[in-house]
């Protein structure tokens, strides 16, 4: 078997396509979409839920509703009949025998009404459901007082009370009794039977945390499933529904938490047609989401299942696809890191471990190169010999870790003025540096001189034993003649012999040598630090 050169393994490896990466991917892709097949199925049905239960609930209290309207129709009947009978007729043994055996009979064919009464003026019984009329006064009945003080023949509906003949609770309904002249002449009264509402709202379904509420405008509580009396004629004006109702109207349906408990449940109201009264039938939401939670625990394990049949199935041919790719790997793996150990050793080989320039012997290596290059094409190549003045006395002031570090703001400084990369910057020993510039003439490289010069002066590093009081440079630059045949050695010499010249002359500056020729070659152009 043939095996492709390393070229042809990089091609092809950039090719291959990362299998086991896809195949996870798709089989993580797959089980997410089914996680939100499942979730999104799951919210719609907790959603329809709710709604099916909201629109159950709104049945309920509109049923709610209409049985206690009936109630209150029947009543209102009864008491028209009660007051017509009692402000016409004429009071007498007769008249009364035939209202009081009326009223028994009221009684006895409507299942609603549990008793019936008309007060004189003083709240004693003229007339009653019961076998006898005898009795106290009711003259400090709520229903009582309230007719006393507020004229006309609008139905009252009083606060439960509980009867003195019977000694049960009921809901009160009474209308005012007038003289011809439109003096206050009694009550008649009619007590609605609270045994009768608790059969019909026992015929709810509520669950065991539900509840069936009717009251009155003001909060006074009529009755309450599940049945308490003593919770019978107390105020729930202050309660989550009633604040909802008084806000959002007559009808409606919402999740509410309740102020007495703290269950959170799904409440169904509605205000009584022309009747001050309110009912309503609240499920707790817990309860509703029974069943719901139940087809969650059957989804998931169902769900759970699945994935993890298609996960071990998956797992098994993803361990085959590895196992050939890592074989495939290794050799790869161990070519990958001789390079990568080749280059870095390489790349020590040639840096200044201080300053992360090109080191001396790199440097060596270059210049031979460009000046091989130089020969070839016939253009310029100059040189940069860079030193640091009073670099000693920097060292002796401030000691060589500070020396250091300013070795390499220079070496920073050097390295950021040059733009272009064939452009070398190295360390050629301590605190000296060497630039190599290809195809690059004296009026070039002096402009990248003074630009490096120009540079460390603005970095204004404190140096308390040079003259100038920070750290400046010396430069020396040397242009040669591609044609003379000088080796590298004459080249590095010239650039040294400029720089010499620079520091003999004041230092801070530039001193830029060109070769003019084999026999001028050693003729020095000064220039100054403008160049």
């Amino acid at each position: 078997m043939l095996i492709p050169p390393l070229s042809s393994l990089d091609r092809l490896d950039q090719l291959r396509q990362p299998l086991v990466r896809r195949t996870v991917a798709l089989i993580v892709c797959f089980c997410l979409v089914l996680i939100g097949l499942d979730i999104s199925s799951l919210k719609a049905s907790r959603s329809g839920q709710l709604d099916d239960t909201g629109q159950s609930t709104a049945n309920m209290a509109r049923a709610l509703a209409s049985h206690a309207e009936r109630s209150m129709k029947i009543g209102d009947l009864v008491l028209g009949e009660m007051v017509e009978r009692a402000e016409h007729d004429a009071r007498d043994g007769a008249s009364l025998a035939r209202l009081h055996a009326r009223l028994g009979e009221i009684v006895a064919t409507s299942p609603e009404i549990s008793q019936a009464f008309v007060y004189t003026t003083d709240g004693l019984r003229l007339a009653t459901s019961l076998p006898v009329t005898l009795g106290g006064s009711n003259a400090d009945r709520e229903f009582f007082v309230y007719h006393q003080a507020h004229p006309g023949h609008a139905t009252h509906i009083g606060t439960p009370l509980r009867s003195r003949s019977t000694g049960i609770l009921t809901i009160p309904l009474s209308r005012r009794i007038d003289h011809p002249d439109g003096s206050f002449a009694g009550v008649a009264m009619v007590s609605l039977s609270l045994e009768d509402f608790g059969k019909f709202y026992d015929s709810f379904d509520v669950g065991t945390t539900g509840t069936i509420v009717l009251s009155l405008d003001d909060g006074t509580l009529l009755y309450r499933r599940p049945y308490n009396p003593a919770v019978v004629g107390s105020n729930n004006a202050g309660g989550t529904v009633f604040k909802y109702y008084k806000t959002h109207g007559p009808v409606g349906t919402a999740m509410l938490v309740a102020s007495v408990d703290g269950v959170e449940r799904l409440y169904s109201y509605r205000h009584l047609d022309g009747y001050p009264l309110l009912v309503f039938i609240a499920l707790s939401k817990q309860e509703i989401l029974d069943d719901w939670w139940l087809t969650v625990l059957r989804t998931s394990v169902i769900g759970l299942l699945a994935i993890t049949l298609l996960v071990w199935g998956a797992r098994r041919t993803i361990h085959q696809i590895q196992v050939r790719e890592a074989l495939e790997d290794a050799l790869r793996l161990a070519r990958d890191v001789t390079e990568s150990d080749n280059v870095s050793l390489q790349a020590l080989a040639n840096t200044d471990s201080l300053t992360g320039l090109a080191n001396r012997r790199y440097f060596e290596q270059m210049v031979t190169q460009e000046q091989e290059r130089a020969r070839r094409s016939g253009k310029p190549c100059s040189l940069i010999m860079v030193d640091v003045d009073f670099f000693k006395k920097y060292n002796d002031c401030y000691g060589h870790v500070a020396g250091d570090a300013c070795l390499r703001q220079v070496a920073l400084a050097i390295k950021g003025g040059l733009r272009r990369p064939a452009d070398l910057a190295a360390r050629y020993g301590g605190e000296e540096f060497v630039v190599v510039l290809p195809e690059t003439d004296t009026e070039g490289a002096c402009a990248v001189a003074e630009n490096v010069r120009a540079s460390i002066a603005a970095r204004a590093i404190a140096h308390a034993g040079s003259p100038f009081a920070h750290v400046t440079i010396s430069l020396g630059v040397f242009t040669c003649d591609p044609v003379d045949g000088r080796d590298v050695g004459r080249w590095i010499t010239a650039a040294d012999e400029a720089l010499y010249e620079a520091k003999e002359s004041g230092r801070d500056r530039l001193v830029a040598r060109a070769d003019g020729g084999v026999e001028m070659a050693g003729e020095a152009r000064r220039v100054n630090a403008a160049c």
